[in-house]
């Protein structure tokens, strides 16, 4: 069934003839413009001027989308543990972490500009980390040390990516090595409560192969009762050239999570989580001619989520250590892709196809508490969904505009098909300043679980439609001045068939509750950010993000927003150090008991302390809030204080 209603359609054809009126006035006032990329050179390496929007890179000029990049250098500067802890330095990006901000390998709930954790998107390697039967992403599975970059894109990126109408995280892996000598690195480091993170990385090439090797392992045992955690995780990659014009690409990923996520007191229970995660990718790319190419890729995916929650004995979820409440997942995803690229003069189009079908097995087990409101011992059902997609776009850049127009047509077999148009313009004002504009139309298929699975006390409701959204964002940034880039974004998201649970709507005799698309929703706001060149081997780097929701979310917020501040010193030679700061402003309702007044502040700082051609030894010092900030959602989920932990990182 269709669920893209009659006055969609409309919109649709206006959006498109639009985008076609904008792609022959480019081309009627083409004219040679052939200068070098100077924005941003002052604040960015040649290798971060691509991303991924129309995915197939592109200089950063020509992106439209509001896009944040950050490299794995940064990450390093961070010494960051979880991709979460990267994603909470970035402006429009909200991260709600499950034991509480600062927690050694916290869960975690994503929202980009006041959406929700199922309508973002994650990737890794172009796999979808999200699950099926809740839409969101769990990241604490992903090891940071495998990162090359993380591009975020803000708000939908329906015309290239397919259900994603909050945004999405793409993290790109690790190259495989050129050289014959190999490279790498190998981190420890220790902390308190038995905090270790250890890791080991090599890339080189044999014969002519290239391969990246990866192994990891993270311990803790809790800043706080009841929030340990223990991973392994391990990931390959593999480059084999099979002719001049063809190569051949194999990854392969798997980590093991293990976690405390606290106890609740409010609630008389407390959790604990497993999973296991594994995914692998084979590609192939051949160069058809100069102007085409052609790439064809499959990809396996699998996650085990088991949720266990115990009574802690307060007396009203049962005696201590009894089971209240059990809840298993495990999901398989099958699928492909095939691309082809064509490049000539002003024009780089884009032609693919996606599709895949995923598998839900899902078993949840009650406590005696639990049953005697009728929810049985055990309940299990194992739906699942096929999905395809054909997509189109074609970046082009004539003179100091580039317009890119995209469409993809997405058709679900249990929620119905949908058609995502985009419009993106970017102009350069002068070498120094960018004007930025997109139109787009997006959405997000319902979770399975809520189509077909059902969960505790509610029914599943097979008639959901995916949610859809018309977005539209403006912004400029520029480096006019001499010591400092800034950038400004504005941004309005219009959703209607907003999911909704509707309580009591299931059917007799147990009147459970039922997923709904009941109305609209509208979030719009803004971003800042600026950045100061280096002064002094000092350099200062903040951000601002503020989003407007009307009708309130389910937590009672009407307006979120969020300070980042950075300071970085690097006399480039030997030492560096890293001192940020973050707050965010929920606007929580008060009767959640939430904190969150305080900016959380972290330092990081590094030595190198020996040197030699490609190879070097470093000592590092991380202070986690270093001033005891409070900043958490739940009265339950009270954050830690401060923690130190400090290793060392040999790279050859």
């Amino acid at each position: 069934m269709n669920y893209v209603h009659s006055h969609p359609y409309k919109k649709v054809i206006l959006f498109l003839c639009l985008a076609l009126a904008m792609t022959s006035y480019c081309q009627a006032f083409a004219a040679p413009f052939e200068e070098e990329m100077e924005i941003l050179r002052l604040f960015y390496k040649e290798k971060d001027l691509v991303v991924s929007s129309t995915r197939h890179p592109k200089p950063i000029s020509q992106v439209a989308e509001n896009i944040t990049v950050v490299t794995a250098k940064e990450i390093v500067e961070m010494n960051a543990h979880t991709v979460a802890e990267v994603l909470n330095r970035i402006p429009g990006v909200f991260i709600n972490f499950s034991e509480g901000v600062g927690s050694f390998g916290s869960t975690s709930l994503i929202y980009i500009q006041g959406s929700e954790d199922r309508h973002v998107l994650v990737l890794v390697d172009g796999v979808a980390w999200n699950f099926l039967n809740s839409g969101a992403a769990e990241t604490n599975a992903i090891p940071v040390g495998i990162i090359e970059r993380i591009e975020v894109i803000k708000g939908p990126a329906s015309s290239a990516w397919g259900s994603s109408l909050g945004g999405v995280i793409n993290i790109i892996t690790k190259p495989a090595g050129a050289a014959a000598r190999p490279a790498g690195s190998v981190r420890a480091s220790y902390g308190e409560k038995n905090t270790q993170d250890y890791r080991a990385e090599v890339s080189g090439r044999a014969g002519s192969a290239g391969y990246y090797l990866y192994a990891g392992k993270q311990k803790s045992d809790g800043m706080l009762p009841s929030r340990d955690f223990d991973s392994d995780s391990l990931y390959a990659k593999f480059h084999i050239p099979l002719a001049p014009d063809v190569t051949a690409g194999l990854t392969m990923g798997y980590s093991d999570p293990k976690f405390g996520l606290g106890d609740y007191p409010s609630g008389d229970i407390t959790s604990r989580g497993d999973s296991r995660t594994f995914f692998a990718t084979a590609s192939l790319d051949a160069s058809l001619t100069e102007e085409l190419g052609l790439q064809v890729s499959l990809r396996r995916f699998q996650q085990k989520s088991d949720l266990l929650n115990n009574a802690l004995g307060l007396g009203f979820a049962g005696a201590p250590g009894e089971l209240f409440l059990n809840n298993i997942a495990n999901e398989e995803t099958t699928g492909g892709s095939a691309k082809l690229v064509w490049t000539r003069g002003a024009h780089t189009a884009v032609l693919g196809a996606d599709a895949d079908r995923g598998k839900l097995d899902q078993t949840i087990q009650a406590g005696p508490l639990l049953q005697t409101y009728g929810v049985p011992a055990t309940s299990a059902v194992n739906p699942s969904v096929d999905r395809w997609a054909v997509y189109a776009n074609d970046t082009i850049a004539v003179g100091r505009w580039t317009v890119t127009p995209g469409i993809r047509y997405d058709d679900n077999s249990v929620a119905g098909s949908f058609l995502s148009p985009s419009l993106g313009v970017t102009c350069r004002l002068d070498k120094d300043s960018l004007l930025r504009a997109s139109a787009a139309r997006g959405f997000t298929m319902p979770p399975l679980s809520w189509t077909s699975g059902g969960g505790l006390f509610f029914d599943p409701n097979p008639s959901l439609k995916p949610e859809q959204v018309w977005s539209y964002q403006a912004g400029v940034e520029s480096s006019a001045l001499k010591y400092l880039w800034a950038r400004v974004t504005l941004f309005r998201h219009d959703l209607d068939d907003a999911l909704k649970r509707k309580p009591f709507a299931g059917a007799a005799p147990v009147f459970n509750d039922l997923y709904v698309n009941a109305g609209s929703v509208r979030r719009q706001g803004i971003e800042v950010e600026a950045e100061t060149v280096p002064l002094y081997n000092l350099s200062l780097r903040a951000g601002f993000a503020y989003v407007d929701l009307d009708p309130a979310n389910e937590n009672g917020s009407t307006g979120i927003h969020t300070w980042n501040v950075g300071l970085r010193y690097d006399d480039r030679e030997s030492l560096k150090a890293l001192l940020s700061g973050r707050y965010v402003g929920w606007d929580l309702d008060p009767a959640l008991m939430a904190s969150y007044d305080d900016f959380i502040w972290d330092l990081n700082v590094s030595k190198k302390i020996w040197s030699r051609e490609k190879s070097a030894v470093e000592l590092f010092l991380s202070a986690h809030n270093i001033f005891n900030g409070a900043q958490y959602t739940r009265g339950d989920i009270v954050n830690p204080g401060r923690w130190v932990e400090a290793g060392t990182r040999i790279s050859f």
